[in-house]
């Protein structure tokens, strides 16, 4: 039987900007994405710590070591700037797989890195 389970996660980023008239989305540093296994175009859930939204959408890659996590489309409407949010990624497996998991600082930086 395969399982969906967590693959990939980004904890306690803040979002450091939104923007509701891009056409959808969520900007996340390359660096970033590449310590937890994530890709451009990968469907994402995002929950936000701050006031318990949750919404999925996909990766965009942004500028890496710049620490910008952007919101865009429809989606700044539920998560805005200033929140702080987790970012998920889920796969398929027919066993159990350790997660690449980050969790970042006040500055969005890695503080500790699991996985």
């Amino acid at each position: 039987m395969l399982r969906q389970v967590l693959k990939s996660k980004i904890h306690r980023a803040i979002i450091t900007d939104a923007s509701v008239e891009y056409e959808g989305s969520i900007e996340i540093p390359t660096d970033l994405m590449e310590d937890v296994g994530l890709c451009e175009g990968e469907k994402v859930l995002v929950a936000s710590i701050t006031t318990g939204n949750r919404l999925e959408t996909y990766v965009q890659p942004g500028a890496a070591h710049e620490g910008r996590f952007v919101m865009n489309g429809g989606a700044a409407h539920l998560i805005g700037k200033g929140e702080r949010v987790s970012i998920m990624a889920f796969g398929l497996s027919h066993e159990p797989i350790l997660a690449q998991k980050v969790v970042l600082n006040e500055r969005n930086e890695v503080a500790r890195q699991e996985g």
